[in-house]
């Protein structure tokens, strides 16, 4: 069957949805219109949440949640740090030159304070399911801070997208860059990558979040740790151009900068929007998806588990992605050609390229593969629990099990087959997620500074015992409503 029609339409279906006058100025102006009302808590609370997230891990005297705040930041962080880390930011600067990666950081700086919002939602409408579970997201924040048709109409948009995506970009296309990249490495064919792949997944899913908070607990620092050393190795041979690369980086956002071959870069727009688009795809700040996992964790507060997840987008964009781009630019290999064909090298094989030049024998393309493994291996648990999550607010907690099995299954496909139609629609489906969060960030950004302001005058380092917050807090409608859970529970409503 031929898909190109199909995979063609979808393109141009996802450059209008992620072009100049769509996604690009909602996602840009909601976080920096929540930068604004929430005072720049990005900047000023960043070292008391990192903190709290990486180095306490838990909050004390929490006990209502599934999983740790620790394990909350690494599910989330599994889900984002995956194929958008190598191949996107090859991507974004293949095409959209040095600059790009400047408009990947503005993204991720503004979309910290997205990330904090929706993670706040995430657990201050949080719900209990018939198994005891904690629920929540945008498929439920949507739907409680909105009381009325449209928000329910934005909260089933939101968790019938996420379906869709969560097996497109956190499935198969995830476990096609496994496959494809084993395979290329260490001659692996791609349906024994496959086998394994569905093995692991079925073993870790079953368990549920409990499950995956354990695993991703153990594997996120271990791979970001292993990458990020691996580039830093590279930038310290390469020093001397590493100056030059942040003047390049600056200068090419806002000239706009063409690849050699007249590439279609040289337009300031490009830079712009593949930029953003890759920042996002990324980082996912403004797309809702880490808001699920958020609602899972432990926390004396919603502010305090926001904050906390509020880290995972410095941790992607500002660490490994600044790794991954800087590597690229100060290697040479983002404007390099093949000697064979003259063309510019794939931005598929770019980031591989650039660690080989960058480190001796054939260890660049180990430590890249393996990377890759390691990311879009833990990126299908977490968007795992992202789409059954949404599964469960669309059909019930009888459905959740019968998805995680499906789930896993599908992984099998992604390794074997050619996904370009899967690319397109995954890029149209995460694009679907964030108009409805993103609207509804808008909507509820009076509630947000609110109760944030409330809480932060009175515990500004984050350091407060349970204890002195509910003192502190006693008397606030808002968080007694929330402390009581005075929300029904998924499955009894009518």
């Amino acid at each position: 069957m031929d898909l190109s029609g199909l995979q063609s339409v979808l393109e141009k279906i996802s450059s209008w949805i992620w072009g100049p006058w769509i996604l690009i100025p909602l996602l840009l102006g909601t976080g920096l219109y929540l930068t604004i009302r929430l005072g720049g808590l990005q900047f000023l609370r960043l070292g008391a949440a990192l903190r709290l997230g990486i180095f306490t891990r838990k909050d004390p005297g929490a006990d209502d949640g599934d999983i740790s705040q620790f394990q909350a930041l690494t599910t989330a962080l599994a889900a984002t740090v995956g194929t958008g880390n190598i191949v996107g930011v090859a991507t974004a600067i293949g095409i959209g030159g040095p600059g790009a990666l400047f408009w990947m950081w503005v993204t991720g700086l503004l979309g910290m304070a997205s990330k904090y919002s929706e993670a706040f939602l995430g657990v201050r409408f949080r719900k209990t399911d018939a198994a005891g579970e904690k629920s929540g997201g945008p498929q439920y924040y949507l739907e409680r801070g909105i009381p009325n048709r449209f928000g329910k109409f934005l909260a089933l948009f939101f968790a019938i997208a996420a379906v869709f995506a969560c097996f497109g970009i956190g499935n198969m296309t995830q476990g096609n860059s496994i496959a494809t990249n084993m395979e290329n490495s260490f001659s692996v064919p791609t349906w024994v990558t496959g086998l394994v792949l569905t093995a692991f997944a079925m073993l870790v899913l079953v368990g549920g979040i409990k499950s995956i908070g354990r695993v991703t607990a153990g594997l996120v620092p271990i791979m970001i740790i292993f990458y990020v050393l691996g580039a830093l190795y590279i930038l310290i041979a390469n020093i001397a151009d590493v100056p030059a690369a942040f003047a390049q980086i600056f200068t090419d956002a806002f000239t706009g900068t063409a690849p050699v071959g007249g590439f279609a870069g040289s337009a300031i727009i490009i830079a712009v929007q593949f930029g953003v688009a890759r920042g996002i795809f990324s980082n996912e700040s403004g797309m809702g998806s880490a808001a699920i996992a958020a609602a899972a964790a432990k926390t004396t507060h919603p502010v305090r588990q926001g904050l906390v997840s509020m880290t995972q987008t410095f941790i992607d964009t500002i660490i490994v992605v600044t790794c991954t781009g800087l590597v690229i630019i100060t290697t040479g290999v983002w404007d390099m050609t093949d000697p064979e064909t003259g063309a510019q090298i794939s931005p598929a094989l770019m980031t591989g390229e650039a660690f080989s030049h960058g480190l001796p024998g054939e260890w660049g393309h180990y430590i890249v593969t393996i990377g890759l493994v390691m990311f879009a291996g833990s990126t299908i648990l977490g968007w795992s629990y992202y789409g059954e999550r949404c599964i469960e607010r669309l059909l019930g907690r009888r459905a959740v099990m019968p998805f995680r099995v499906v789930f896993s299954l599908v992984v099998f496909i992604g390794c074997t087959v050619q996904l370009g139609v899967v690319w397109a629609f995954s890029d149209v489906m995460n694009g679907l997620m964030a108009i409805p969060n993103l609207i509804g960030l808008l909507i509820l950004s009076g509630l947000i500074a609110r109760e944030t302001k409330r809480y932060l005058d009175n515990d500004p380092k984050l350091l407060a015992s349970k204890d002195q917050i509910d003192a502190f807090m006693a008397g606030d409608r808002d968080f007694e409503e929330w402390k009581t859970q005075a929300i029904p529970v998924v499955g009894t409503e009518k």
